[in-house]
């Protein structure tokens, strides 16, 4: 049988034969292909290398062509054109070249409409440049002698309190684009930038978002330097110290840090300078970018920085040895480090007496619980432990529920929607109709609720009390994450009932324990536990009673009375 199927096979002429008709034709081909896009590939190499080369050429080229250009030459026609092509095409920037007084020596100032203010640009610059600013034998002097006449313009002529030199063009420019005004002149490789910002902002008024009863009726604005000031009339204190930030690549904004140079702790400054300068983003449009980009944890659903309207707030936490950060444009500053605790603490706390502060400040603990587990626990209790129940009350619930098609989680996201998405509308909508909107509505759809058996009647009284409770909270993004958290409560109490509510107050503990806000415990002072400064926590003791700060924070002076 093998001879047989061995007879079958070609003689190994016949397979060389094959080889040499079907191979080596594939084989000539493919050595063809690999050599032509290898050439190819050479090709667009060099190609490549040649294009970079040229690039780099040609910005080693600009580089070198505007390297003499970066900083003012003294050549007036060359730096009026300079500051021209940096920001000339801006149809609200001014440029007004003319001669000083009775000389032949031209200058330029170089505004910005709007922003610097005309009236001092004319009393004070051009009418004091344009006059007759020197004599004859003082022209004799500046030209014979050599005595320099910027610094003659500068301490002599020029009626402004804010004047500094520049030599930088994109410096000065970024100064003129934020209302100073840039003085050229003939021969001097600099320019003088004069202080001329003409800033618009609104009157003091209350702060809309921290009402109080007793208290100052005053709160930042959106001007930097005001909000400054506000700082500086709380009290005569040489201790208080503001250092300056310039943040944002593109668009830049003044950012300053405030607390007491003999208070604060310099591990605690130095982190907030360092967080700070690490903001690399092209534009810090308000304190809420600043917020989001210091903070310690992005992923927490709770606010690790403070941020407030009231500069009384911001006074007491800098003499608690904090750290306050405020931007410019912005009426909201920021407080760090920042615990639970403060977050439902009011500065009426500290201007009423202990007893009836302490007692609202209790309060508002039992209107946070009830608003992160009221909803989970009537969830929990109608679907799984209805035993838990008195009889009287469980025989009501039953016969209110009677008709209601949906079990008890539908049921309470249905109304708890309902009401986010009501709060959220008369927030958005006009002044005059916003209450009305959300009380209104709020009252009509939760009646139809009932009339039409969607809901039952007990499950609107405890969203009702849920949400009057979210009200009762002073940080309106302390509520935020309240909200947000008990939709994830209720979600546990559905598929666990009661045992599913304390593994999420489980869970959420240990998060809260494990986070911090620049480096101090979030729960501080119940982890770790520190009984002196209990005095301030769940408590309002005595003011006499409240003689050290916080021990959490390590400031230097840990004595706030004798």
């Amino acid at each position: 049988m093998w001879g047989k199927i061995l007879s079958y096979i070609p003689e190994w002429k016949v397979f060389m034969q094959g080889f040499i008709v079907f191979f080596i034709p594939y084989i000539i081909f493919k050595l063809f292909n690999g050599i032509v896009s290898k050439q190819k590939t050479h090709e667009d190499e060099m190609k490549e290398i040649n294009d970079q080369t040229n690039q780099k050429v040609e910005l080693e080229h600009q580089k070198s062509s505007q390297g003499s250009y970066d900083h003012y030459t003294g050549d007036f026609n060359l730096d009026v054109e300079l500051v021209k092509n940096e920001i000339g095409h801006n149809w609200d920037v001014h440029v007004r070249e003319f001669h000083i007084g009775n000389t032949d020596i031209r200058a330029a100032i170089i505004f910005l409409d709007g922003l610097s203010d005309k009236e001092l640009i004319d009393k004070h610059i051009l009418a004091s440049l344009m006059g007759n600013v020197l004599k004859k034998d003082e022209q004799e002097s500046i030209y014979e002698k050599g005595v320099f006449l910027q610094t003659f313009i500068k301490n002599e002529v020029l009626s402004v309190s804010d004047i500094t030199e520049e030599y930088d063009v994109k410096q000065s420019v970024g100064k003129i684009l934020l209302g100073a005004t840039a003085l050229i002149i003939d021969g001097i490789p600099n320019v003088l930038m004069l202080g001329t910002v003409k800033g618009k902002s609104r009157n003091f008024e209350e702060p809309v978002s921290e009402a109080l009863v007793r208290g100052p009726r005053l709160g930042f604005t959106e001007t930097l330097s005001d909000n400054t000031a506000l700082l500086r009339q709380h009290g005569e204190n040489s201790d208080l110290s503001i250092i300056n930030f310039q943040v944002g690549k593109r668009t830049k904004k003044e950012l300053v840090i405030a607390y007491i140079q003999e208070i604060a702790d310099p591990n605690l400054i130095e982190e907030v300078k360092k967080r700070i300068q690490s903001i690399t983003i092209d534009d810090v449009a308000e304190s809420g970018y600043v917020e989001q980009l210091i903070e310690d944890n992005y992923l927490s659903p709770f606010t690790q920085v403070q941020n407030t309207e009231r500069p009384d707030r911001v006074f007491a936490a800098l003499m608690e040895g904090r750290v306050a950060i405020l931007l410019d444009g912005t009426p909201f500053a920021l407080i760090v480090p920042v615990t639970f605790s403060m977050l439902l603490q009011s500065p009426e706390d500290y201007y009423e007496r202990w007893l009836p502060s302490t007692l609202i400040r209790l309060l508002r603990y039992l209107a946070a619980a009830i608003t992160l587990f009221a909803p989970s626990l009537y969830i929990s209790f109608v679907s799984f432990h209805q035993g838990l129940i008195p009889t009287k009350l469980a025989l009501s619930m039953m016969g209110t529920r009677e008709g209601v098609p949906f079990p008890a989680i539908i049921e309470a996201l249905i109304m708890e929607v309902a009401i986010e998405i009501l709060r959220e509308a008369g927030l958005r909508l006009p002044k005059p109709i916003g209450p009305t909107m959300g009380i209104v509505g709020g009252l009509v759809i939760g009646e139809a609720a009932v009339q039409a058996g969607i809901v039952s009647p007990i499950m609107v009284i405890v969203v009702a009390l849920t949400a009057i409770s979210s009200f009762a909270i002073p940080q309106y993004n302390a509520g935020i994450s309240l909200r947000m958290l008990r939709f994830v409560a209720m979600f546990f109490a559905a598929l666990f009932g009661l045992y599913g509510v304390i593994l999420f107050f489980l869970l959420l503990c240990s998060h809260l324990v494990k986070l911090k806000s620049f480096g101090i415990p979030y729960v501080s002072p119940t982890v770790p536990y520190r009984a002196s400064d209990w005095k301030d926590f769940m408590v309002r003791m005595p003011l006499m009673m409240m003689k050290r700060r916080p021990k959490m924070l390590h400031t230097k002076d840990s004595s706030r009375q004798d």
